[in-house]
């Protein structure tokens, strides 16, 4: 009875039991660190709740300034002032010379007439192609010599330097490669690149030339390599005579 007693007071006891080991100063330990990891939790709420406070209230243009750190592309306002730009060259060409703007566009009749001329025949001419490449190979070796001209002069701001002249001896030497190939192809591949070269002098190597000449020189070149492109591709096309 006495086995079975103790076992129902431990059993029906055990909570005031364990109450009764926090009694008197572990009581009052146990208190305090409840008191502290509560307040320790109240802390740890206020400090989120003013992070989240201070997060929304920080402006859009602080993370759009994050995000486009790591935004490799070219923003979208650059992309506007490089199309105001090119608008703006083409414009140029108003303010161009009129004996210099009539003077280019008579220059580039040649290279119009000649792969009209073959359209219009309906056949390919092989002497006509010689023609327009050889006449493409003065009109090169017409590019390079006018850089002497710029460099030449006192007060040209274009030294007289072996950059510049020899830049503009580089068009006229592979124009004459372009008349030594006995193919009419890789002559006029040979006579674009000619022209290539000398425009990329014109409009990089030499910043101090006037807008209207460096859209001159856009639009005249964009006639030439088009005019000598479809030359090649008539050969292909077209009937030899």
């Amino acid at each position: 009875k006495t086995n079975m007693f103790s076992i129902i007071q431990r059993c029906c006891l055990n909570t005031p039991f364990k109450l009764q080991k926090l009694t008197g100063p572990r009581l009052l330990l146990y208190g305090k660190n409840k008191t502290t990891w509560s307040s320790s939790a109240l802390q740890l709420r206020r400090d989120v709740c003013s992070l989240s406070t201070s997060l929304s209230l920080k402006p859009a243009s602080f993370y759009t300034a994050k995000l486009q750190a790591f935004h490799t592309s070219r923003p979208i306002f650059e992309k506007k002032e490089s199309e105001a730009e090119s608008q703006k060259s083409l414009e140029s060409l108003k303010y161009s010379p009129k004996p210099a703007l009539y003077l280019s566009i008579g220059g580039l009749v040649p290279y119009v007439g000649v792969p009209l001329t073959m359209v219009i025949q309906g056949t390919y001419c092989p002497e006509l192609a010689f023609a327009l490449v050889a006449y493409g190979a003065a009109s090169a070796s017409f590019l390079g010599g006018m850089r002497w001209g710029f460099a030449l002069p006192e007060n040209s701001p274009a030294k007289p330097d072996w950059l510049n002249l020899a830049n503009g001896i580089i068009p006229p030497l592979l124009a004459w490669q372009a008349l030594l190939f006995q193919d009419i192809t890789q002559g006029a591949v040979m006579l674009m690149l000619a022209l290539g070269i000398s425009l990329h002098y014109d409009i990089s190597l030499l910043p101090t030339y006037p807008r209207w000449f460096k859209a001159l020189r856009v639009m005249g070149t964009v006639v030439m390599v088009s005019s000598l492109l479809a030359t090649v591709a008539l050969r292909a096309f077209l009937e030899v005579e």
